[in-house]
């Protein structure tokens, strides 16, 4: 069956699909962990972590469906698609409700960040006005960063630097060293779903003129990116210990290295759409990853 002959999904199952909630995490764990690490260093500010996670989330939402509109417009998402089906290119929804329900989502994300700007200032305005723009450049507008091999530093910026020491200035007024390392971690992380999902569409991409990472580095290249990527995450945590930045309790977050081991020998072994179970796996690694590191920081 072809993902043009797929059935449309019933009420709001529709709008389900369209912002994909399985990586909905990747918005969540930066601000779980900034906010853990700001418990951690006693600063408790609960309704601005609600505003950030809140914040985080609109905007993967509205992310998500510009990315599903783009996509559709250049033809990335054809009948050849190997991921996931999409919203528009299945015609489930058309192009006009997507665009409309991303406008939404990114207007929510603006009315949470009047609140956060009240609360944290000028920084969070800039950060607050740089991840809209982004959330709209990633896919779409004249200069798209994903199509010029620029998404995975999108990634690692506004999911890893500016989310969790965004969140963690929002409560504590001031970024610390062990926010810093620890926003290199979440960073590195959710920067290899989007290695993972790359990889998987390097020849439809690049049929369309959409030049990622993985399109410019080729397959082996992408991969050791993948592997450089967990050394990243794993070595920002160690060095953040043996720095004096963070206690003991950061190293709980190395019981998910199994887990890393396993999806980086499936990113080797496999290719096309047989990554769609490994591209939920790097989510997963993540989540596991951002939950162990802030029951850590918690705890000891």
């Amino acid at each position: 069956m072809t993902q043009a002959a797929l059935p449309r999904p019933h009420g709001l199952q529709v709008w389900r699909a369209a912002i994909r909630p399985a990586t909905l995490w990747a918005g969540a764990v930066p601000v779980l962990v900034g906010t853990a690490l700001a418990l951690s260093d006693g600063f408790r500010a609960w309704l601005p972590a609600v505003a950030a996670l809140a914040g985080a989330i609109l905007i993967q939402i509205g992310t998500n469906l510009v990315n599903d509109y783009a996509d559709f417009a250049t033809g990335a998402d054809g009948p050849d698609r190997l991921g996931p089906p999409r919203a528009t290119a299945q015609g489930w929804l058309t192009a006009r409700e997507v665009a409309i329900g991303a406008a939404i989502a990114l207007a929510g994300a603006t009315g949470v960040g009047v609140y956060i700007v009240w609360v944290g200032g000028w920084p969070m305005f800039w950060v607050g006005i740089a991840s809209l723009i982004c959330a709209v450049a990633y896919t779409a507008g004249p200069f798209p960063l994903g199509y010029h091999g620029l998404g995975d530093l999108f990634v690692f910026l506004f999911f890893g630097l500016a989310a969790v020491c965004g969140t963690y200035y929002l409560q504590a007024g001031t970024v610390s060293a062990g926010s810093i390392c620890a926003a290199v971690a979440v960073g590195a992380f959710a920067t290899a779903i989007l290695v993972v999902n790359n990889l998987r569409d390097r020849h439809t991409d690049a049929r369309v003129g959409k030049r990622t990472l993985a399109v410019r580095l080729g397959a082996r290249g992408v991969r050791l990116e993948y592997v450089g990527l967990m050394a990243l995450g794993y070595g920002s945590v160690v060095y953040a210990v043996v720095a004096g930045y963070g206690g003991a309790g950061w190293l709980l977050s190395l019981a998910s290295c199994p887990i890393a081991w396993r999806e980086t020998r499936a990113v080797f072994a496999k290719d096309g759409a047989d990554l769609n179970p490994h591209l939920g796996g790097a989510a997963r690694l993540e989540l596991i990853f951002g939950l162990l590191l802030s029951l850590g920081v918690l705890l000891w």
